[in-house]
């Protein structure tokens, strides 16, 4: 899982991030945007949304996750984590859990301890709200337990064995297990050890006193951008497995102008030396003269298709950022940075995987 992926559940707010050394007024120029941006370039859908300072803060794409749309429900009350301090609200999961618990979740359920510890008070200590609020949550049927609906606050569960989902969201309950942001640079290598002696990920792991992590997927050694590390294993190689099609949105600078048509080609398909590709969506966000700035997400993991795709349409990559991964956001996480992912956001990369 490398460089694509279907923009899955919800659009977010893309953010660029990061320097570059391309030319003139590209990717690594914050100036001024084309009087006509349009001009010469993809109309077929296509959008503008201003300079590459701009696109730091992302252009609109939509509603967010959980927000609305068809399947989204809608929970009243305080938000979960609400007076979380670190990573991004995003709300409730707009999740596609069955109605009904599977047999796993049944048999957990019924190997439930009885004298475990009662749900409030697990759904407090996992930072969710107070005890107080989180009674008021389960009376409100926005806590689920193994997949079953629960409005007893006095239940008790067993943290080690049972599922907590609190307005789509699962609670990680295991304080062992860690998940984290890298802002990779460019010249880095996408490994944790490196024979030629290159800089890689723990580099920068050591600088932040973080061991035993494993990154999810790769970026070649040129491109930057975001990486999730994690030790969570499961989640992990959800994250990577192609049929969970896990969204990935890149920030694409290359030359100009470019003819109309190219996004539309794209989107429909390109035939590639190992096989057909294509991205789920092509935005153009800023030209500049010489230069353009382009949007794409998509869903495959095929080993440098960003790049692989724009050299088939005649448009070689100078610069490549991507900026985020299902909901997971760059924003303004300076390069060579790492930082912990909310209980929000790692609640919302487990119900993207099912999990």
């Amino acid at each position: 899982m490398t460089q694509g992926s279907r923009s899955g559940r919800g659009n977010q707010r893309p953010q660029g991030s990061g320097s570059g050394n391309g030319r003139g007024r590209g990717a690594a120029g914050a100036g001024r945007s084309n009087s006509n941006p349009r001009s010469g370039s993809e109309r077929g859908g296509e959008s503008t949304s201003g300079s590459w300072s701009k696109t730091h803060g992302g252009p609109k794409q939509g509603k967010k996750p959980g927000t609305g749309g068809s399947g989204a429900k809608k929970y009243t009350g305080p938000k979960a984590f609400g007076k979380e301090r670190f990573g991004q609200n995003l709300g409730p999961v707009k999740a596609d859990r069955p109605n009904k618990p599977t047999q796993r979740e049944r048999a957990q359920a019924a190997h439930s301890d009885l004298e475990g510890v009662r749900l409030q008070k697990v759904m407090a200590n996992a930072g969710v709200a107070s005890r107080r609020v989180c009674e008021e949550m389960i009376a409100g049927g926005r806590v689920e337990v193994n997949g079953a609906l629960v409005v007893e606050p006095g239940v008790r569960i067993d943290p080690e064995r049972d599922t907590v989902h609190v307005d789509g969201m699962r609670l990680q309950l295991n304080e062992e297990m860690k998940y984290f942001v890298f802002n990779k640079p460019r010249n880095v290598v996408s490994t944790m050890e490196d024979p030629e002696g290159r800089k890689c990920i723990s580099d920068f792991i050591r600088k932040q006193g973080q061991q035993r992590l494993f990154h999810v997927g790769r970026l070649d050694f040129q491109t930057e951008g975001l990486l999730i590390l994690t030790n969570d294993g499961e989640m992990a190689n959800r994250l990577s497995h192609p049929s969970y099609e896990v969204p990935k949105t890149y920030l694409v600078q290359v030359r100009g102008p470019m003819a109309n048509g190219i996004g539309a080609q794209m989107k429909k398909g390109i035939k590639l030396e190992d096989g057909w590709a294509s991205v789920d969506s092509f935005r153009l966000i800023d030209s500049t003269p010489g230069y353009l700035l382009i949007e794409v997400v998509l869903h495959s993991g095929r080993n440098r298709i960003v790049r692989r795709l724009f050299d088939a349409v005649g448009h070689p990559v100078t610069r490549l950022v991507r900026v985020q991964v299902g909901p997971i956001r760059l924003g303004d996480q300076k390069q060579g940075t790492i930082r912990p992912l909310g209980n929000q956001e790692v609640g919302h990369l487990l119900a993207l995987v099912g999990m």
